[in-house]
């Protein structure tokens, strides 16, 4: 195959897809590897319990797929589906908290005028305007696009999200909300950055809306190799790269892999040094998850949850706080924060008719074996009483099970690697350039370089352009 191609992508998650698109766009002859034999990575779709439910193995809602400049200039041919609500708070005793598109509408709901104008002064300032705030934080080794904006985020980002809550709201309804948001960062809620988390997601709830793409995440996947077939490139699943020497001899290399990957393929290649970095790499907590098949939409106390497709169920600002602070910890929370996501409110074709699909995860200690089933649905039943008798199959998947569909799921841990401070911008080391490596032409590109997890697609972004400045 020498000669054949210029480059090769290895793995085909959104950044591997991202990358390889932009490499054959820009005139490369591109060779798309995948060991797995469906393309997509986290964008996987599969009947995981019966006949005609169509499941999301890893990611659904995909709010950086609107916001992202890696896929804002992409028009593919997918139809996204928006919820009416973007997240729902289910909170014991009480009404939910309901985020919208709009800003104020969800102000409203808050309980209090004071909550009101500091949900509106923080995560509202996130939201406002144009894409630079999100640009800036997608590239975050480059000169901000909104230094302004950036300075002000970051002062109250950089803070814990307990802290932030408790400092910005007086009402335990915004706190909840902003807690459910941060949970998503997989960290103790505790701990610096965290905040940032929690401001991003609820601003982009209002910015882009939190949608889903009609048919599963397993279109937008689809939809990438088309764009890359289009461009000329070549797109071959089934394959598994074990080496560099399984590789065609080309000029650049990309990989969609996180570090342990990279040093099992690159092997003695690597230089000691750095090498000895990618090895002190540190990964997240992982997940538990649970898909079911039901036969009809869930139960909700507060029937307003019905209208969103994400729903945070873990209660009150502390007692979230405090079952992140027991994962960090290497335990298993009785009461696990629990990301609920209910796909059939925005797209009913993922399910016979009057049929509905869902899925949940909380997070759990890396490497984790522990069957969280009870306590997830405990969580549910909470606050959906009845919800149980609904259930005509479940799909459980352990940090095991996920790491073995996913080899980048070191652990379980879907984010790539721990998102805390100290690792942010050491991903996987600190550099200008992290996405280079010390071999001539290879990049990397996983989630395990800036910007970290998501659907975003920056990683290959990054690194494609690169490689393309290199040449």
């Amino acid at each position: 195959m020498a000669g054949e191609y210029d480059a090769v992508v290895v793995g085909s998650g959104p950044n591997g897809l991202i990358g390889a698109i932009m490499l054959a766009e820009a005139g490369r002859r591109v060779l798309l590897l995948e060991g797995a034999p469906e393309f997509g990575g986290g964008l996987r779709s599969e009947a995981l319990t019966l006949d005609g439910f169509t499941h999301d193995v890893c990611a659904t809602v995909l709010p950086m797929v609107g916001a992202s400049a890696a896929f804002r200039g992409l028009d593919l041919p997918v139809e996204l589906a928006f919820p009416e609500v973007q997240a729902a708070h289910p909170l014991d005793g009480q009404d939910a908290v309901l985020v919208h598109r709009d800003i104020a509408q969800t102000a409203v709901g808050l309980g209090s005028r004071g909550d009101a104008l500091a949900w509106r002064e923080t995560v509202g300032a996130t939201a406002r305007g144009d894409f630079r705030l999100v640009d800036s934080l997608l590239s975050p080794l480059s000169v901000p696009r909104a230094p302004l904006r950036m300075a002000r985020y970051g002062a109250l980002g950089l803070l814990p999200a307990t802290t932030l809550a408790r400092t910005v709201f007086r009402g335990e309804r915004a706190r909840a909300a902003l807690a459910g948001m941060s949970a998503h960062a997989m960290l103790d809620l505790r701990t610096p950055i965290t905040g940032a988390y929690g401001l991003l997601l609820a601003g982009l709830a209002h910015q882009v809306g939190w949608p889903l793409v009609r048919g599963g995440s397993q279109e937008l996947a689809n939809a990438l190799i088309a764009r890359l077939r289009c461009a000329g490139g070549e797109a071959v699943s089934g394959h598994y790269v074990r080496s560099l020497a399984d590789l065609p001899p080309v000029p650049t290399v990309l990989l969609d892999m996180t570090p342990r990957q990279v040093l099992a393929v690159c092997g003695d290649r690597m230089p000691a040094r750095y090498a000895r970095r990618l090895g002190a790499y540190r990964y997240g907590p992982g997940v538990f998850k649970l898909d079911w098949a039901l036969t009809g939409p869930v139960p909700w106390k507060d029937p307003q949850v019905g209208r969103a497709a994400t729903v945070h169920v873990g209660g009150t600002l502390a007692e979230i706080a405090a079952g992140e602070a027991a994962v960090a910890a290497g335990r298993h929370p009785e009461r696990p924060y629990v990301l609920v996501v209910q796909p059939c409110v925005a797209d009913p074709s993922r399910a016979p008719d009057g049929r509905h699909v869902l899925w949940a995860y909380c997070h759990v200690p890396n490497g984790s074996t522990v069957d969280m089933t009870s306590a997830i649905e405990n969580q549910i039943e909470r606050f959906a009483p009845g919800f149980r008798d609904l259930i005509l199959a479940r799909h459980t998947m352990d940090t095991v099970a996920y790491e073995k569909h996913n080899p980048n799921l070191v652990g379980g841990d879907i984010g790539g690697g721990s998102a805390a401070l100290s690792q942010f911008l050491r991903r996987p080391r600190y550099s200008l350039t992290p996405w280079r490596t010390p071999l001539p032409g290879v990049y990397l590109c996983s989630a395990a370089t800036p910007p970290g997890a998501a659907v975003h697609g920056m990683g290959g972004y990054h690194a494609a352009k690169l490689a393309l400045a290199r040449d």
